[in-house]
């Protein structure tokens, strides 16, 4: 395999609609009160593909090293895993990301406030840093709170509140018109994606101590909890349209949770963790499925 191939690997493909739902789905949301610039989309999607990609090179990195990415591991081989990147080459290309993506974040903050609101673009660059520092310490460090059960917590923070309402406010300058409501879907079916990659794991990350909130709760109460997260992120998203649609075409992205139903059902038959690894994909082209059809909502 080329160095080109093993970066494209390391920067796993598959992740990044899940990573873009949050953005499209804040700017259907500004396009439903006519807030939407093409400028600001643009930005905000290359941003979020640059903190995922972060992110992805990070987690090789950091697995790599704590040896949790071994040969008993179930999913898709890794690139430090495997050999096709050193640490080193990792490291550079994650200091390479961070400072690209901060460079594009910054131009997306200076789109959305221009040079008339200085605090405004002090705080989201800020979130940038905040950022970029999450993606790099859930798996590396000593204190990576990846193995303390807090990925899920930062899952919803980052992919929904700050990702939706973060992106949304960079349009309009203001959190109004319910927009809490799609963040908190958006928020917790990523968090579902991520608790259907711990619980596949969950036997091997219990091997080194890599503490997920499914090596924590066990077999049974996980589905629940998992269950939980699919209910809620419907509701939320249901919620939303009956307060705002005036027609029924606004309901249309409803549609996308029928998979993600069926992943519920498909997850508490399981007893094979393994087995679990399209379940992931499922979700998280359910996730972006939903942003898309709510984005082309607008149009009907």
């Amino acid at each position: 395999m080329t160095k080109v191939r093993a970066w494209i690997s390391a920067a796993r493909l598959r992740t990044l609609p899940l990573s873009l739902s949050g953005i499209i789905t804040a700017s259907a949301a500004a396009l439903e009160i006519n807030a939407f610039t093409y400028l600001i989309f643009g930005l905000a999607l290359a941003t979020t593909l640059g903190f995922q990609i972060l992110s992805n090179f990070a987690n090789d990195y950091g697995d790599g090293v704590k040896g949790t990415d071994n040969n008993d591991r179930v999913g898709p081989a890794r690139a430090l895993q495997s050999g096709l990147l050193t640490r080193k080459e990792l490291k550079t290309g994650m200091a390479v990301t961070a400072i690209i993506t901060l460079f594009i974040a910054s131009m997306l903050i200076f789109a959305a406030f221009g040079n008339e609101n200085f605090i405004l673009s002090v705080v989201f660059f800020n979130l940038g840093i905040a950022a970029i520092i999450a993606a790099i310490t859930y798996t590396v460090g000593k204190r990576a709170y990846g193995y303390r059960a807090l990925g899920d917590v930062f899952v919803f923070v980052f992919f929904g509140i700050v990702g939706v309402m973060g992106c949304y406010f960079l349009y309009t300058q203001q959190v109004s018109n319910y927009i809490v409501l799609p963040a908190i879907t958006i928020g917790l079916l990523s968090a579902a994606v991520l608790n259907l990659n711990n619980m596949r794991d969950r036997l091997t990350d219990a091997m080194v101590n890599k503490n997920t909130l499914a090596v924590i709760l066990g077999e049974k109460p996980v589905k629940l909890y998992h269950a939980l997260l699919i209910g809620i992120a419907f509701l939320s998203a249901l919620v939303y349209f009956f307060l705002n649609a005036t027609t029924l075409m606004e309901y249309l992205p409803l549609i996308a949770f029928i998979p993600v139903f069926l992943n519920v059902v498909t997850v508490f038959k399981n007893e094979a963790p393994a087995l679990l690894d399209p379940e992931l994909k499922k979700v998280a082209l359910s996730t972006f499925l939903f942003s898309v059809l709510f984005f082309a909502s607008n149009f009907f």
